[in-house]
């Protein structure tokens, strides 16, 4: 999918720095828009194996209040997931991989690698970094249908640290500086199974976070409180296979640390996951999603319909 950034402006010099900053809050709307697209295709429980941009238990951007699955007693095996991400000519690819294990039927903790690939449309493409390093964890408070009632949500809470992010503006320093931020959040996830032929999968969180767009563009001016959420259905597909359609929204910070006149907007992904078999933990995902366009005068991302996959496993 393309999503060619263009550059439009006589200024160069002044453009060109705002760009440089601002553009840390485009690669977080790019990086949102895939992780949007991965976490989506959760399918219920057996989206417990499905990773998310970041490697959590989730949607392509989102995390779901299911943890990875494990023993009462113990530690599970590890799930992994690959992600990637067609972000244009500009921004340039980014890609994930992710390892991440649950304890005591209830706790996941996990590791990712952000990777990103230079884009071919200099300056611009030149500041994005190399990536950087995710770390997060998360606790089911009250477990789905607790006390056998059907209407109980899974209630979870968790966090996100991301370290050695690149600061764009910070590119043109000598040494480039490097950002730390993270999220805490709240999530409540229920699948709905009422109706025999149709499930269906509603989550809501909020989160506090100084990250934008999933610390792709960097930081966030202030540490924030933003909403996000899933919808989705899961059909029956050939095989004994499932596919789960559905869609994913999440705010982002409006502003850009170091960029004034940036303003980022909620990231909307459109998603399909495809489960082959109930025995295999293994999910394939598909999305397009709906990142950046016009971001500040002059500067048009065109990141508004990009591609992303993934592929989860479960050990």
């Amino acid at each position: 999918m393309s999503g060619g950034a263009v550059f439009n402006s006589e200024d160069s010099e002044g453009t060109v720095e705002n760009l440089r900053n601002f553009k840390q809050g485009t690669w977080a709307v790019r990086t949102a828009a895939t992780v949007l697209l991965t976490a989506f295709l959760f399918a219920g429980r057996v989206s417990a194996q499905s990773l998310n941009w970041e490697g959590q238990t989730g949607v392509f951007v989102t995390a779901l209040a299911y943890t990875a699955s494990s023993p009462k007693d113990g530690i599970g095996l590890p799930a992994v997931a690959f992600h990637f991400w067609n972000t244009g000519p500009v921004i340039g690819n980014f890609y994930t991989s992710s390892v991440t294990v649950g304890l005591f039927g209830r706790i996941e903790f996990g590791y990712t690698r952000n990777f990103h690939q230079d884009g071919s449309t200099p300056p611009l493409s030149e500041f994005w970094g190399n990536g950087f390093n995710i770390w997060h964890g998360k606790v089911n408070l009250v477990p789905e249908n607790m006390g056998k009632h059907n209407w109980v949500p899974a209630i979870s809470m968790g966090f996100v640290v991301r370290a050695q992010d690149p600061d764009v503006s910070g590119k043109l320093a000598a040494p480039p500086r490097e950002y730390t931020n993270g999220d805490v959040y709240i999530v409540l996830t229920k699948t709905v199974t009422q109706i025999k032929a149709l499930p269906l999968v509603f989550s809501f969180g909020y989160k506090g976070t100084n990250a934008q767009l999933l610390g792709l563009a960097g930081n966030a001016p202030a540490f924030t409180g933003r909403a996000f959420g899933v919808a989705a259905f899961v059909l029956k597909g050939p095989a004994k296979s499932s596919i789960v359609l559905g869609g994913e929204v999440l705010q982002q910070p409006r502003y850009v640390q170091n960029l004034p006149g940036a303003v980022v907007p909620t990231t909307l992904v459109y998603a399909a996951r495809v489960v082959p078999s109930s025995k295999i933990k293994l999910n394939l995902d598909f999305g397009v999603a709906q990142a950046a366009g016009q971001i500040m005068p002059g500067v048009n991302l065109q990141a508004r319909h990009q591609f992303g996959m993934g592929v989860s496993y479960g050990l």
